[in-house]
Parts: C-alpha cells; structure tokens; sequence
C-alpha cells in the first residue's frame, strides 16, 4: 500500500497542456527543495548517531541486563514473549561472558543505556584531539550525481499517454579546460612573436596598394555587371559586401567608391518601367527560357537595389545617432564623410528613377533631409527636389514630394526652414496647365463616319481610307503617354495640399519665418485658386499688411499675391484694392542702392500687375504719382534698377494719356505738389515736372543715359527719339536682370585704352607743350593790347563828344 500512495499518478495530456510554463518551473523548485530537505534531515540523523556515540564512550560501562521498558501499557503478550528471548548470564560460557565484559569496556552503541532519558545532544569533550575527532567522522560513499532530465512531448498509446525524458548532456568541463588551455597557449605563441614593424612610407605603400587592389577589383566587377546584366547580376551583391570593408586603412575610401559604383549601375541597367512582384499563378505556369532568364534578372535587381537602399538608410541612420558599430572599423568623423557621400547617391537615384521601384522610400528618406542642420546635406536635398519637380511631366513624383513636406511641416508644428517651402515655386502645374488649355483649344482629328465614305469614296477609295485611318489611330495612341484627365487630376490633388499647407500657416503661425515663402507661394499660384476664398484671402493678407509685423519683402510678395488674384479670375469680384497701391506708394522709398536693391525685381512685378494688366481701373492722378515718385527713386538705386524703373516709366507714358504733363515745366492746376504725402490720389502730382530725368541723361551707364533722353523725348515709338529694338521688346524684369552686377561684372562692358609709351612720345609731347604755351602766350597777350586799344579809343571818342 505504502508503495502505491508514493508512486505518483502520470499527467494526462491535457493537464500538461494546461499547465503553463511558470506552474512548471514551481513544480521544478519545490521537487528540488524536498530533495534538499531529505538530505539535511539524514544529515541530522548521522550527526545524533555520532553524538550517541560519543557520549556512549564518555560514560561508564553498565553490565549488560535486561532493557526497561519505555512505554507502561504495553501488551502482555509482548512481555511474554521479551522474557522468552532474553538470555539468562548462567546459560552462557565463561568465554563469552569476558568477551562481552570485553567489548563493554569499549565504544560500542550495546553498551548505552537505552532507558535514560538523558539528551543526545551533550557538550564536546574539550580534551578530544582533532585526529579522534577526523577519524570519528564517518565515511561517505562518493555517489553519482542526480542526472537531469529534460521532459518531452508524451505519446499517446492504447495504453495511455506515456511521457518521455531525455537525459541532459553533461559537458565535459576537464575537456574545455583543456581546450582553453591549448587556446591560450596558442594565443601565448602567436603574441610572443613579434609583428614586423613599418615606417610611415612602408604602411603609406601598403596602403595605396590595397587600395589599388580593391579599386581594380571594383572595375572589374562593374564593368562585368554592365556588360552583360542578365548573366552577372548575381555579381551585384559581391559588390554590394563590400560596402562592409573591414579593413581600417582603406575601408572609407573603399565604402564611398562603392557606394558611388553601384549607383551608377542602377542608374545604368534599372529598366523603364516599374518591375511588380509575380502572382503565384504566373510563377506556376511554364514560359519560356528568355522569359525565365528576364524573371530572374528582375528579381535580383530589385531584391538587390532594396538591400543596396537600406545600406545607404543605415549609413545615414549611424552617423544622425552617432552610433558605432561594434567592430569600430569607422571612426564617428569618419562616418559624416560616408554619409554625404549616402545622401548625394539617393538625390541621384531620387531625380534619375523616378519611374522605378522604391522611389516613395527614397522620397520619405530626402525630404526630412531638407530641413537638416548641416548646411551641405539641406542644400544637396532642396536641389534634388527642385530637379525633380521641373522634369516631372506626369506629376506622380511632385504629388508624393508635396504630401511627404506637408507632413513634414504639420508633424514639426511648422519649426522647418523657408527652403523646404520654397521647392513648391519650381512646381510645373502652371506649364502643364497652359499647355493643357491649348491642346484643348485645337481641333481634333476628326475622321469619315460610314455612311460619308459610301456617299463620297468609291469601293477602292473607302479601302485605302480605312488603313489610312487605323495608322492614324495607332500613331494618336503611341503620341498620348498619358490621358489629360489623369494629369488634371494629379495637378489638382497636388494643388490642394498645397494650398492646405499655405492656408494653415496663414492661419496659424503668421510670425512663423514661413511666411515669406508662403506669401511668395501665393503670389505664384494665386491665379489658380479658388474663386471662393477670394474675399477671405485679400481680407487676411490686407490684415497682415495692416499689422506692420512684416518685413518690407513681405509686404511686397502680400500686394503681389493680392493683385495675382484680382487679374486672374477676381476680375468678376468689385474689390477697390486702393490700400494696397497706397501701401506700395507709401513703401517705395524704403529701397535704395544697399541690400534692398535685390527686392526691386518684386517691386517692376507688382507695378506691372497693378498697372499695365489693369489700366482701366487706374486713374491719371494715381499713375502721374507714381511715375514723379519712381523718376525720384531711380536716383537712389543701382543702374539695373534704374533701368528696370525707366522701362516702366516708358510702359506708363504710352499707356495713359496726358503723362506729357510732366515734361511741361507749367503747373496744370491749383496747389503745389507735396512729395512728403503717402497717399497717390491727393499729391498733386500735375503740378510738378520730371527734372530728374535731366540728371539721368548724365548718368555713367549708358543705358541709363539713353532711357532719359528717350524719355525726355517723350518716349516716342519712331523717330529720332526711339530706343534701340534690344531694349525696347524685353519686359521690365528682363532688364533688370539683364544688367544685374551680382558677378562684379559691368554691362556693357568698358572699353580699354591702351596706355602710351613714355619713352618714344615724351620728347614730341613736350616739344607740343611748348609750342601750346607760346601760342596760347602771343593770343593773351594780342588779346589785352587789342582790348587796351579798343578801350582807349572808346575814351577818346567820349572825350570829343
């Protein structure tokens, strides 16, 4: 019975699925305390055996005799049959009776008084020496240690469910020892022998030969790859792996030549068209050699062109965290270097594959890239997107740029630099859209209906017509890349978030450092927004005017932005925008020959908006105010800007009547002009004239000279007064850029003369002085005595009368 309690029930399955991992290592620590504890309770026993037999061996011997009796209510039969067993001392032999005498005499467990109740645990003799104390400890047997286990899965048999155990290996710990042993020795040996030590034009040697090595073997592959691309384009991840150089004298120089190989590689072998992955379908079904060969080909260079992407990632990763790698290769100066070097291949890939697979990852790379602090990585990455958005025909790339800095400018609470809003102005929605409205304007081909070519065309004609009219057809198809509805339709999305992204920073963060871009943003597409938000718009850019919290560009790009409205479709809306030609008026004097010079570019686009795109709604005393106060500024500026302002001086006088008033030195009505006053309406401006005109014909550029005394001739379209025909066809801003003196440079140039030589021409020119003098002495001199003469006789005569 004893022996089924402790045999313990087998699991079944079930609860050994039930039973989760943390019940089971309980299970483990509670079995090993129990063993544990067993093994400190035998302890315990051992340890009162050796006490017992101590104190049997302190204690006198007692004659052996009959044990007492501990318990009282024992049985009578007990008793009987105790007192059968026992032996009487007569019964036995004198031998035996010494023999016994004799072993009462020593340590034996026989001769304890088993009746006592005196405790086991007594004091150690103080007299007992270490030896007797070593030998009275008794021996253990060396055994085994407790093998463990390792519980498998059970099987389940018609028996039950059996569970399996696997013994666990035990390592051989003297054999690793010895293992490690030899290791260190070898260690030992090999550091014992001493490296050869290299001066500095050795290791300089060494190096340029490695790096000689890698180089050729770089050739050797690319040029492999290139040649045949379907055949080694497993040759493109040996060199890939050599983006991980590992050797410390050559491995930035190595890395960044790779880099630059493989992305010249892609650019080269990358197809024209997106490559998608096969459905299982396609991959079930049999092709061809050369259609599996192609399959093959795609596959490795987009799995290879992906892996190549994440490389440059990680670089670019490593250096923004400053992070190492564990083998310490690279140092952290190092790593910038690699990184520019990752940066400038993704602008090559982002602007030369815009077709190909993972162009939204490296646009979700660059764009943050924009906002970087390194001033080199920011610019590199606002160039790339500025390429991309001007040679972007479909509009696929410029959609997904324009909604990664959206996000980019929300995500960051709009703390991003003007730059990264600045890329929206090389946009090509405005070109695609006028080309658009002229391809719509055309007319289309039009071709013969049945029933025309059976009236018109005989049997033979009507055949010719028909395969005339099918290669016209496939020639149409083979024209359209894409359909106009696709392109309206991408250039309105991107339109919109545009738009979003500029109304929100209106609304929101009017002193962010954005608002420059954003008004400029305006002024360029304000043509195409939406007829709706018109009266919004000019009331928000009007109250940003008002608040005197912007710059003087700032002010300027506002009045651009509202005029662009109102030229565009705002024609149908009856807006007055007389503040914002006041605020021009009252603003132009703050330009001059310094730094704002640069602003007057903003200044000829606005004056041709507000005035030559609108004349009807301009009135005569308004464009006379503005034609004194532009002669008075074209003193103060530099001459490409006085240029640009005669040329819209010139634009005002054939545009509206009755300028000549100001060529007129007589006052045409009551009151005085007052210069000082800001408002265009009430400065009396008739009654002053254009003396300016008169210091500008002085002026040292000649071109300055020959616009003046163009004007001062009344700017006459024929005649003796009429301007050249370079200057007279280009428009205001192509002048003033025309003669810009950004590169020190003077437009048209300055003619050289020719220094004269001293040594040949001194002595005429000083015999020619000379002769000058004496001339000039003799005429002085006849002059007074003729004078004197003259003079004399005039007395003379007065004398007689």
């Amino acid at each position: 019975l004893k022996a089924e309690k402790n045999t313990k029930r087998v699991p079944s399955f079930r609860k050994l699925l039930r039973t989760s991992q943390i019940k089971l290592d309980n299970k483990l620590k509670n079995k090993q305390y129990k063993q544990k504890s067993a093994a400190k309770k035998y302890r315990k026993e051992q340890k009162k055996l050796r006490e017992a037999v101590r104190d049997a061996i302190s204690r006198k011997p007692f004659p052996l005799e009959e044990c007492k009796k501990k318990q009282v209510g024992k049985s009578k039969k007990w008793e009987e049959k105790e007192e059968e067993d026992a032996l009487p001392l007569d019964m036995m032999d004198e031998d035996d009776l010494k023999l016994m005498e004799d072993l009462a005499q020593k340590a034996s467990f026989l001769t304890r008084d088993l009746s006592s109740n005196e405790p086991v645990h007594i004091k150690k003799r103080k007299h007992e020496s270490v030896i007797e104390k070593y030998e009275k400890v008794p021996r253990r047997l060396q055994t085994e240690p407790e093998k463990e286990l390792i519980h498998l899965l059970p099987i389940k048999d018609k028996s039950g469910i059996i569970p399996q155990a696997v013994e666990k290996p035990v390592l051989n710990v003297a054999r690793d020892e010895e293992e490690d042993t030899e290791e260190m020795e070898e260690t030992e040996d090999f550091i014992e022998e001493p490296l050869p030590v290299l001066t500095p034009e050795e290791m300089a040697a060494q190096r340029r030969q490695k790096l000689q090595e890698r180089k050729m073997h770089i050739a050797a592959l690319a040029s492999a790859i290139l040649s045949e691309p379907d055949s080694n384009i497993k040759k493109l991840k040996e060199l890939r792996a050599m983006l991980m150089e590992q050797d410390p004298h050559v491995a930035v120089i190595v890395r960044k030549l790779v880099m630059v190989s493989l992305m010249e590689i892609f650019k080269d072998i990358a197809p024209s068209y997106k490559i998608r992955p096969l459905t299982e379908v396609e991959k079930a079904t049999k092709v061809k050699k050369e259609t599996q060969k192609l399959r093959e080909f795609e596959e490795g260079l987009v799995s290879q062109y992906k892996f190549y992407l994440e490389n440059l990632e990680q670089t670019i990763k490593d250096w923004k965290q400053r992070k190492l790698k564990k083998s310490n290769v690279i140092s952290l100066k190092a790593y910038k270097g690699l990184a520019e070097v990752a940066v400038k291949c993704l602008c090559e890939l982002l602007v030369a594959l815009p077709h190909f697979n993972f162009h939204n990852n490296i646009i979700v790379l660059i764009v943050p890239l924009m906002n970087d602090p390194s001033k080199m990585i920011s610019e590199l990455c606002v160039e790339a997107v500025k390429k991309l958005f001007k040679q972007d025909k479909l509009g696929y790339a410029s959609l997904g740029v324009v909604k990664v800095i959206s996000g980019l400018v929300r995500g960051r609470n709009y703390d991003v630099r003007p730059e990264v809003l600045k890329v929206f102005l090389h946009l090509r929605i405005k070109e695609v859209e006028l080309q658009k409205d002229s391809e719509d304007i055309a007319p289309k081909k039009k071709f013969m209906t049945y029933k025309e070519k059976r009236k018109n065309l005989s049997r033979m004609q009507r055949k010719w017509k028909k395969a005339e009219e099918k290669l016209e057809r496939e020639l149409l198809e083979a024209e359209a890349s894409e359909s106009k509805e696709k392109k309206l339709k991408l250039h309105t999305e991107t339109l919109n978030i545009v738009f979003v992204t500029y109304f929100r920073i209106l609304k929101k963060a009017q002193k962010s450092p954005l608002l420059p871009a954003v008004l400029e943003g305006l002024a360029k597409f304000a043509h195409l927004i939406n007829v709706e938000f018109f009266d919004d718009l000019l009331i928000v850019l009007h109250s940003l005017i008002a608040s005197g919290d912007l710059s003087y560009r700032e002010s300027l790009h506002c009045i651009l932005s509202a005029f662009h409205i109102l030229s565009g479709q705002g024609d149908v809306l009856n807006i007055d925008p007389m503040k914002f030609y006041t605020h021009l008026y009252k603003t132009l004097f703050s330009l001059h020959a310094g730094g704002t010079n640069e602003d007057m570019g903003i200044v000829l686009q606005c004056l041709d908006v507000m005035f030559a795109k609108r004349r009807k709604q301009v009135s005569q005393q308004r464009a006379l105010a503005f034609l004194k106060r532009l002669s008075i500024l074209a003193l103060h500026v530099l001459p490409n800007s006085s240029v640009g302002i005669l040329a819209t001086n010139r634009v005002f006088m054939q545009t509206f009547p009755r300028m000549d008033l100001l060529l007129d030195n007589e006052s045409q009505g009551s009151g005085i002009y007052l210069p000082e006053l800001d408002e265009p309406e009430h400065c009396n401006a008739q009654n002053t004239a254009l003396w300016e005109l008169h210091l500008l014909q002085r002026h040292y550029h000649p071109t300055v000279q020959k616009f003046a005394s163009h004007l001062i001739a009344g700017a006459p379209t024929e005649g003796s007064g009429v301007l050249p025909l370079d200057l007279s066809q280009r428009s205001t801003t192509e002048l003033f850029e025309t003669y810009c003196m950004k590169g020190m440079t003077f437009n048209p140039p300055v003619a050289s003369v020719a220094p004269r030589r001293k040594d040949t021409f001194s002595q005429r020119d000083s015999f020619v002085d000379e002769e000058l003098n004496k001339q000039l002495q003799q005429h002085i001199s006849e002059t007074v005595a003729h004078k004197h003469l003259d003079f004399a006789k005039h007395l003379k005569e007065s004398s007689l009368a």
